[in-house]
């Protein structure tokens, strides 16, 4: 399930470019359906990875938040490249 949340972050963001954003809950959809809410927390999980490795950022209210730190709340997922 995770690789397949990656997948959907990665081609989510991709296709929006570096100028926008997407939710988590908007890879949790593609891949889980109508039980999205429960893949929340993978999601979540899967864009710290993600933005650990340098492919995405993860913003709140605006600014790029660190992947380790400790944080709660709506949050953004961007691409850093392409």
């Amino acid at each position: 399930m995770r690789q397949r949340l990656e997948s959907s972050i990665r081609a989510l963001t991709g296709h929006r470019g570096r100028r926008s954003s997407i939710c988590p809950s908007d890879a949790a959809r593609a891949v889980g359906g109508e039980n999205w809410r429960a893949l929340m927390a993978d999601a979540r999980e899967v864009a710290r990875q993600l933005a650990r490795s340098g492919a995405v950022q993860i913003t709140q209210r605006g600014g790029v938040v660190d992947p380790d730190g400790e944080w709660a709340g709506p949050i953004r997922i961007r691409a850093t490249a392409g």
